[in-house]
């Protein structure tokens, strides 16, 4: 539908799209940056669901039963800025949209998970949004199977655009979401034919209707820019029993004189350009001016949402006052009342029987223990379960058919995998985990930063962490991969020696709120390095003194995971020798240096030698804790790989790149 008959057979719904192309362009001008186009083109897609289809309450923003939008194509930020405002979230003032882009403001260049209210999702590196988008249906699904439909009853609408469809991380999602039959998200394709470089057709010739058509969801068709034909496919995209694919047709820059070109996507801050633009609308108010009438008519959508809150705090109130606390704690991230007691009595199970066992099935342990007390827990797997050990015998599969089962099959989708865990958390009310081998934390990069970035708690639990997986050789051995995870900010990295500090990872990763977790074990046997039981996580410590030397202290062997049964036999050589050695287990680097000054100096004194044992590179952090934390307090030495790894049994790979008890006390003997 062209601009004039839109205009004139829609008048009021014109107006109040028209607002926020105005505002877009305006606030991309005032920062000289941003990217008009895309919501030019989507104004009216979005007028339509925030009119007639969006259950929200600017005045609840958090409100549990609330419909999700996720803006997946964040370039386009003004777009749900705007909206914001116009509907009355209280923290997107004019003043924020004025301050678009600008330091300190909460109108951020891409839209950032807890900067403002109304976003649910950080988005900007595209597919990331579409991604989440099936953690928060799956969530959905699960607490309405759990929960009751008068609890938890909402759609997942999604806005992605040409770039987001591209991304490879999307097909992973699709797939899943496909497959899962997730009948309350719904996809609003922003289908402008146009990406930055020129046409789709540069570079793509993918018939996206078919390919999602293929992967098991409903395809709809609407004209982006008919307010009827909008709602229209809306409408009939609700009632499909699987999710749905809605291509609305539009043209970026709409009005503009860069229409339907890539010079649309980018800022518009052509002086000429932009008046012409608001000649074109029929939008004769300055700049950042909304008329009374339109502001009002905006605010009065968001205000209808009040009843439907309402009337979900009616329900929730007949519940039970245990089940409330219940699922209140649960989309509050505490943890389970009995996780503590829980964690303590397998630490002290394990020290009573000093099992030897890999740290992947010391894990599946702790989860035997700890799934059956905190049902907020939904494990899976990308398609290694029976490697990473994260399924217990209590959770069920999560399918189409049983909603309530708390398990993903993800598929070989590490990515799509990475992305709808962050989705769920984001959601509220579960608190997922899921495993891959340490090595292919690569394919699931973007969404582990994104974690971080967020501050979600999301697990990952990363088996086969290291050379000692063996025969599969460089490309499955990781060795890069915990220097890369620690340099993440807001990432705790644990790599925990045997079962009780196994347990003692869990608990932390379990009870945060704002930091996600990666859990690098090991594929091989390891003993029980923790003989003596205590109450005290001394993983939350970071690093602690697991062998203290007998006599003069000379040295100070700092080891992680597999590692620390190494540096324990290195000890006993030296010790032998007259070199008095301690050990310390440092299983997390972060929560380490998170210590006070005192702990730190207790633990690593200035003046014995000092080296570490890990089989990955040096790099991502071990300077700090080998030179000391001025540089230059010890001397220091690296037990570790240098290179590449090997295919050979494990055994041989740990002799074959130095990583033994003998190559350690060499080293510590040359440095004293």
């Amino acid at each position: 539908m062209d601009i004039e008959t839109l205009r004139a057979r829609h008048p009021e719904h014109w107006r109040q799209a028209a607002a926020i192309r105005v505002l877009t362009l305006d606030a991309v001008a005032a920062a000289n940056s941003g990217h008009t186009g895309m919501p030019l083109g989507m104004a009216d897609v979005a007028t339509v669901l925030f009119d007639r289809h969006l259950k929200f309450d600017p005045a609840a923003p958090r409100w549990p039963d609330r419909d999700r939008f996720i803006l997946s194509a964040g370039h386009g930020s003004m777009l749900i800025y705007a909206l914001l405002y116009l509907t009355g979230y209280a923290d997107v003032t004019l003043e924020q949209i004025k301050n678009f882009r600008q330091w300190g403001a909460k109108t951020a260049g891409h839209p950032e998970y807890g900067h403002v209210s109304g976003v649910e999702t950080t988005t900007g590196p595209l597919g990331q949004g579409i991604s989440n988008s099936v953690g928060f249906a799956i969530a959905e699904e699960n607490l309405r199977a759990r929960w009751g439909a008068k609890v938890q009853d909402h759609h997942t609408y999604v806005i992605a655009g040409d770039g987001c469809l591209m991304e490879g991380v999307s097909q992973e999602a699709l797939a899943l979401a496909g497959k899962q039959q997730l009948s309350r998200l719904i996809v609003l394709w922003d289908n402008n034919g146009i990406t930055i470089d020129g046409k789709v057709s540069l570079s793509d010739v993918t018939d996206q209707k078919a390919r999602f058509a293929a992967s098991g969801w409903d395809v709809f068709d609407c004209d982006g820019h008919d307010p009827d034909d909008i709602d229209r496919a809306l409408t009939a995209a609700k009632a499909s029993p699987r999710p749905a694919f809605i291509a609305c047709k539009t043209h970026i820059a709409l009005g503009t004189s860069v229409q339907d070109t890539s010079k649309g996507h980018g800022a518009l801050t052509d002086p000429k350009l932009i008046a012409d633009a608001r000649a074109t609308w029929g939008w004769a108010d300055g700049p950042f001016v909304i008329p009374a009438d339109i502001k009002a008519a905006w605010e009065a959508k968001g205000q209808r949402g009040a009843a439907a809150r309402a009337a979900w705090d009616a329900r929730f109130g007949t519940l039970p006052a245990a089940k409330q606390a219940e699922f209140l704690r649960i989309f509050s991230l505490e943890p389970a009342p009995k996780l503590a007691a829980t964690i303590r009595a397998v630490k002290k199970a394990a020290v009573e029987a000093l099992p030897k066992i890999a740290t992947r099935a010391a894990s599946e342990k702790v989860l035997a223990a700890v799934n059956p007390i905190a049902p907020e827990t939904i494990g899976g797997s990308a398609d290694l379960t029976g490697s990473n050990n994260t399924k217990t015998a209590d959770l069920g599969s999560f399918t189409s058919e049983d909603r309530k089962g708390r398990y993903i099959y993800y598929g070989i989708r590490e990515h799509g995998m990475a992305a709808a865990m962050n989705g769920m958390v984001l959601h509220g009310g579960v608190r997922p985990y899921g495993g891959t081998f340490m090595c292919f934390t690569d394919y699931a990069r973007p969404s582990m930063r994104l974690s971080a970035l967020m501050g979600v708690p999301t697990v990952y639990v990363m088996t086969h962490d290291s050379i000692g997986l063996g025969e599969d050789g460089p490309t499955h051995q990781p060795v890069e991969h915990l220097a890369i995870s620690r340099a993440t900010p807001n990432t705790y990295v644990f790599r925990p020696a045997d079962l009780v500090e196994t347990a003692e990872a869990w608990e932390i990763a379990l009870s945060s709120k704002t930091t996600p977790s990666v859990l690098a074990l090991s594929r091989q046997n390891l003993p029980t390095v923790r003989k003596t039981h205590t109450a005290q996580n001394l993983t939350a410590k970071g690093a602690y003194i697991l062998a203290e030397a007998t006599g003069k202290r000379q040295a100070i062997l700092i080891a992680t995971g597999s590692e620390v049964e190494i540096a324990l036999a290195a000890r006993e050589a030296l010790e032998a020798e007259g070199i008095g050695t301690r050990v310390v287990s440092m299983p997390s680097m972060e929560l380490f240096a998170a210590q006070d000054e005192a702990w730190r100096k207790k633990v690593l004194p200035a003046g014995p030698v000092r080296v570490a044992i890990e089989a990955g590179v040096r790099a991502g952090g071990w300077d700090r804790w080998l030179l000391g934390e001025r540089g230059r307090e010890a001397k220091a030495g690296f037990v570790g790989m240098h290179s590449f790894g090997a295919s050979a049994p494990a055994d041989r790979l740990y002799k074959e790149f130095g990583i033994t008890a003998g190559d350690t006390v060499s080293l510590v003997k040359s440095l004293l």
